[in-house]
């Protein structure tokens, strides 16, 4: 299992909205509205990493709202 944290930012006003859909998606183990450089961080977790770019790239930024996305994937050394 990969599991990374996508750091959102969003339109302004759109947070807490963004955060609220994207928690529906498959894959999304948890999103938060924050303060700071990012709106929204997620926590999603996929098969692979191919499963995680699609996740990434099909679904999360296709949220209506979301201008940017960074993926910060989880390493275990």
């Amino acid at each position: 299992m990969v599991q990374a944290y996508i750091l959102i930012q969003t339109e302004v006003g759109r947070a807490a909205t963004v955060a609220e859909e994207i928690r529906g998606i498959s894959g999304v183990a948890l999103a938060e509205d924050v303060t700071g450089p990012y709106d929204v961080i997620a926590r999603v977790e996929a098969p692979n990493v191919d499963d995680l770019g699609r996740l990434v790239i099909a679904r999360l930024q296709e949220v209506q709202g979301i201008t940017r996305t960074l993926t910060c994937t989880v390493v275990h050394v």
